[in-house]
């Protein structure tokens, strides 16, 4: 293969991606006290948490399930928020399942800073899609993320699938 092959990917969807911006670093708390949830790309909401898609996702269709009150420790959650993110890890498992086809899931917690959590003081659990041979040369030699579907597109189709 000629490198100039790959000298331009052309991804016209991608442009929803860089109009957001970077984060607000309380873009969690926001959108657990908005109603907007198209914006805010909150696929579910329970009485404690909700479930959000990762607007800088790791994979299509990377999920959060995260509690509505600003918590860093585990230890801080009630028991209601507990159970909860744990029922929506299931639940966005499920829907992945059907939407996206996921073989696979990492599903799991940074803690801290220095544990790679990008919010550390709102705790959020991860729920990422995985498939079969779903890593490519793409992260290792360009260090970028092919993601084959735009956010909006992906988030109509979560939604419907509750």
């Amino acid at each position: 293969m000629n490198p100039e092959e790959l000298s331009a990917i052309w991804a016209p969807w991608r442009v929803e991606y860089f109009k957001k911006g970077p984060a607000s670093p309380d873009f969690l708390l926001a959108a657990a006290q908005t109603d907007d949830d198209p914006t805010h790309l909150v696929v579910a909401r329970r009485a404690h948490t909700f479930l959000v898609m990762n607007a800088f996702p790791y994979a299509v269709g990377h999920l959060m399930a995260v509690p509505k009150r600003k918590v860093a420790e585990l230890a801080d959650l009630s028991m209601e928020e507990r159970l909860e993110l744990w029922e929506l890890a299931e639940l966005g498992q499920r829907i992945l399942r059907e939407v996206v086809r996921a073989q696979g899931f990492n599903v799991g917690l940074n803690l801290g800073k220095c544990a790679g959590a990008g919010v550390a003081d709102h705790l959020h659990l991860h729920i990422v899609p995985r498939w079969e041979g779903d890593h490519n040369f793409m992260p290792v030699l360009a260090d970028t993320r092919v993601l084959p579907e735009a956010l909006s597109a992906l988030y109509r189709r979560l939604v419907v699938a509750i």
